[in-house]
């Protein structure tokens, strides 16, 4: 492809070399060689404008810069100037890979809370109508049974237009993505338009620092979305919900529990039976549907409502809606794992006071006949976060199994004895089995009917690292060993 075509929807003025024939764009200049472009980001705490001369020396075909140079690049480089070299990047990246959202349903989702459960619902209701959905978001890109690690909820553009690209590759026609607010400021979202943009919520996050200097700038960022989007969803009971989508120009459909939501919750209850856990309940107005939906806590109505509104605007079976909910779920939160027995499992990422508070309390309105905490802390991070997690899960658990987790360069057992200074805080029962394995195993063999078992810690990790070295350890296959071990699946 050439240098020209790259910067079709581009504004800038050009000079040295005569249009080149480009193979790739980097951003990193150690990717640089000959073929490629070498795009100058300004970070937080780098700017690319330094490394230019280094990728000349490597190379690279053409700079594109937006700041005045302190070298002069060789004739046969060709420099490209723009006013914002990341909304560059998203626009070339988007022509490189031949502008993939094109050929995909696609569907972003903003909002301060619920875009990782939401995108899941989207993606499993996608799925139950036969289409081959990837996404991108806090998990990773995930697509064809793998996970591609990102760096952050939204990657950058050229790594989301390569993605679709390759989900396209393997089959894929829909794509859901989490749109931060970050992604949405640096423009990694630029370049192309979304067939629906839904808004979940907003309450006061990411202030301070290097993200948002205030409220009104995050709101204002969140909003951006609304501006490349064919169709639009928001939730009604949010009061930010009109200054969030005041951009977009067609109409707005919006879901709630209130009166003026067109797509209306009603009869919602918590619902535990045979090992789910999860929530139920009923929709009016756009939509006429009895609900479960496998995810714990009455707020994931309003992340259902989202998802149902979302595939709304394509053709989709309410059955695959139905089907979809009750086995959405989020990899390492709150997610369900099939045991025999007429318990309940869940592997959960809370590796905090705040998130197992959170996770703990939410599971206690299910009643449960005993709520079992397995935990641990892990090495070389401040121990006032091991009592605080033992306090906590004494103070919530009926019961807590406390064990390892990247215990990193400590001992597993100094870690231990913090948490039960947290614990003693409580009137708390515990018991101590330092193999993480053998910790699983004890809950298993242990658990009563209507129990409801949590593995907290690991999440979606499947590592446990220990003196510097990351070990394979996924807790699902862990699970599936002690069934087999024990022939508790007889």
């Amino acid at each position: 492809m050439y240098l020209s075509q790259l910067l079709t929807h581009l504004s800038y003025t050009a000079s040295g070399a005569a249009d080149a024939e480009i193979t790739d764009i980097v951003y990193d200049s150690r990717k640089a060689r000959p073929g490629t472009v070498f795009v100058c980001l300004k970070g937080y705490t780098s700017d690319g404008h330094r490394f230019a001369n280094a990728a000349v020396e490597q190379g690279v075909s053409a700079l594109v810069i937006s700041d005045d140079l302190d070298f002069a690049p060789p004739a046969e480089v060709a420099v490209i100037k723009t006013a914002d070299t990341r909304r560059a990047l998203a626009l070339m990246s988007a022509e490189l890979f031949g502008n993939p959202a094109d050929e995909l349903k696609t569907v972003a989702i903003t909002g301060t809370k619920g875009k990782t459960t939401t995108t899941a619902m989207i993606a499993e209701i996608f799925e139950h109508a036969g289409i081959k959905t990837g996404t991108i978001g806090t998990l990773g890109i995930v697509y064809d049974g793998k996970t591609f690690k990102t760096d952050n909820t939204t990657p950058e553009s050229y790594e989301i237009q390569k993605a679709m690209r390759d989900m396209l590759n393997a089959g894929c026609g829909a794509m859901v993505i989490e749109a931060s607010s970050i992604g949405l400021k640096h423009h990694r979202l630029d370049g192309m338009t979304f067939d629906v943009g839904i808004f979940t919520n907003f309450s006061h996050d990411h202030i301070g620092g290097v993200e948002h200097k205030d409220m009104e700038e995050y709101l204002a960022c969140k909003s951006l979305l609304f501006r490349q989007v064919r169709h639009a969803a928001a939730n009604c009971d949010d009061v930010q919900y009109r200054a969030v989508t005041k951009d977009f120009d067609g109409e707005l459909h919006t879901f709630g529990f209130s009166e003026q939501a067109q797509l209306r919750a009603k009869n919602e209850r918590l619902l535990s039976e045979g090992g789910f856990i999860g929530v139920h309940f009923e929709t009016e107005g756009a939509k006429t549907l009895s609900l479960d939906v496998g995810v714990p806590g009455v707020f994931n109505v309003y992340n259902a409502l989202a998802a149902i509104s979302a595939v709304s605007f394509f053709d989709i079976p309410d059955q695959a809606i139905i089907d979809g909910l009750r086995v959405a779920h989020v990899k390492g939160r709150v997610e369900p794992v099939k045991v025999p027995g007429n318990y309940s499992l869940l592997i959960d990422y809370a590796h905090n006071a705040l998130s197992m508070e959170n996770v703990l309390t939410t599971l206690r309105r299910y009643r449960p006949h005993r709520l079992i905490t397995l935990f641990g802390a892990g090495g070389n991070r401040p121990k006032v976060r091991r009592y605080e997690m033992g306090e906590t899960s004494g103070r919530l658990s009926d019961l807590s199994v406390i064990t390892e987790d990247n215990s990193r360069f400590e001992d597993v057992m100094d870690i231990i004895e913090d948490i039960k200074t947290g614990l003693h805080k409580t009137d708390g029962k515990y018991v101590v089995v330092p193999n993480r394995k053998e910790a699983i195993r004890y809950c298993m063999l242990n658990a009563e009917d209507g129990d409801i078992i949590v593995l907290a810690g690991k999440g979606h990790e499947d590592y446990q690292e220990i003196k510097g070295v990351k070990y394979h350890m996924d807790e699902r296959e862990l699970i599936a060993d002690i069934i087999k071990e024990e022939h508790l699946a007889d």
